[in-house]
């Protein structure tokens, strides 16, 4: 669930000859995580990723073979799952697993191109539904996608969207998920600078939360925050394929954070096929950039910044096979306050020193360091190709203006969009490239301070 769909669309700055840049070479978040290093270990091969979302598109050219036949669950709208009626289904596939084959080779890729993606459709959001309808229907559709995925073998299962209220259904298919070996990671929703209102699935106990963060590790403006926060992973001017004109888009948002969450964990799972869920959940854990101040987790990074590289070459031990590592099932009982923490904390490292924090150095005979992973100041490159996918579908929603933060889950009233709040759609933009556009004064006031500098962590 990630940015002005989660998706605050960022569009490029000033144009320079195509040729003097590539698009891997905007895509930061790679460079960030060192994937190239990674996919020397491990690029997904043999995982399964559900996308339940609206659709996956496998004629983009980066997808090219990576896209599973799924299941179409939503009737209502022309097609099948191939077809992705919004296009935000087909942007957290590439982000997930796309190849970088387009244009001789100088294509988009995802975390982790060596996995496929299994499409589930969803309904879509809207159609004159009222906001209870809408969330009755995400928790009647949602269970029967969940246990769909499983039983067609897909370890992980990618929610990059969510509804205002959960159900026994949804809460019996996750623990359905669990118990099959399955893991599935949901995005946080995009209305921290405003609501901040718990959603579903993430909010549903045994559902791995995941916030945005930003190139310095901050917490992004819109990224929802609370106890159902469990991870954070990039989520600002992602570049990745998408479905329509030029095939590639860039995105902000919880959505997107979710989708490398996801792809992080096939990435370790390939590498170890022979570990459960849980195995791989506490290695995701143990290697995680936690918080700077040290806390085991809060309610703004969660447990820290997902470290794929981290796990892949210092794991550690996986721990007990039928433990779960997270609290919340057993907690889901007896709730108990969770450790709170100032929005200013990043994962990593703290903004609120004197002097520039710098990410502590990733040995690679230890995989107890909580430093950054994500400590390169990298400048993400302006949009290539056009922004053409209506990524405006559940938790991609309208950026509010900066506020103070608000309380936790205060009173939303309803919308008549079931999922999201209604904002406009993307432009289409012709091909520009050069620095990346400037965030609107104010958006990330709230997360200010030095910015942090250093090797990848």
């Amino acid at each position: 669930m990630m940015s002005a769909a989660l998706g605050l669309l960022l569009v490029g700055g000033a144009a320079v000859p195509a040729s003097a840049d590539t698009i891997r070479s905007k895509q930061w978040h790679l460079d960030a995580m060192k994937a190239e290093e990674m996919w020397k270990t491990s690029t997904g091969k043999g995982v399964i990723v559900a996308v339940l979302d609206s659709g996956v598109d496998p004629s983009n050219p980066d997808l090219g073979g990576q896209v599973l036949k799924g299941k179409d669950l939503a009737p209502d709208v022309a097609g099948d799952e191939h077809t992705d009626y919004d296009g935000h289904g087909t942007s957290m596939a590439g982000l997930i697993a796309g190849t970088g084959r387009s244009g001789g080779g100088d294509g988009a890729f995802g975390l982790a191109p060596g996995s496929k993606i299994l499409p589930v459709r969803m309904p879509e959001s809207g159609l004159g539904r009222t906001q209870v309808e809408g969330d009755a229907e995400f928790n009647k559709v949602a269970p029967v996608a969940i246990r769909y995925a499983v039983d067609r073998g897909a370890k992980v299962i990618n929610i990059s969207l969510g509804a205002q209220a959960g159900s026994q259904a949804l809460t019996d298919a996750v623990k359905y998920a669990l118990d099959k070996g399955s893991l599935i990671f949901a995005a946080a929703g995009n209305s921290g600078n405003g609501s901040n209102m718990l959603e579903y699935p993430v909010g549903t106990p045994g559902v791995v939360g995941v916030g945005a963060i930003d190139q310095n590790g901050k917490k992004t403006a819109e990224s929802q925050y609370g106890p159902q926060i469990d991870f954070t992973a990039p989520g600002i001017h992602m570049v990745h394929p998408c479905a329509g004109g030029t095939q590639l888009c860039k995105t902000s948002g919880t959505s997107d954070a979710t989708a490398i969450a996801s792809a992080s964990a096939a990435l370790i799972w390939s590498k170890h096929p022979e570990w459960t869920n849980n195995q791989v959940l506490r290695v995701m854990l143990n290697t995680a950039g936690g918080p700077t101040s040290g806390a085991k987790r809060n309610d703004y990074v969660g447990y820290g910044s997902v470290r794929p590289r981290i796990a892949l070459k210092t794991p550690g031990d996986p721990g007990p096979a039928d433990v779960y590592p997270l609290p919340d099932l057993a907690a889901a009982e007896s709730p108990s306050p969770s450790p709170s923490a100032k929005p200013s904390e990043v994962a990593g490292g703290s903004v609120n020193d004197d002097k520039p924090a710098v990410a502590a150095p990733a040995s690679d005979d230890s995989s107890s360091n909580t430093g950054l992973w994500i400590g390169l100041g990298i400048g993400v490159a302006a949009l290539i190709g056009a922004v053409t996918a209506a990524l405006a579908i559940r938790s991609r929603r309208h950026k509010a203006a900066a506020a103070a933060a608000p309380p936790a889950y205060p009173h939303q009233p309803p919308h008549p969009n079931p999922y999201q709040q209604p904002q406009p759609q993307p432009q289409a933009m012709h091909p520009t490239f050069g620095p990346a556009p400037t965030d609107p004064p104010g958006s990330n006031s709230s997360y200010g301070g030095p910015q942090r500098q250093g090797p990848y962590s």
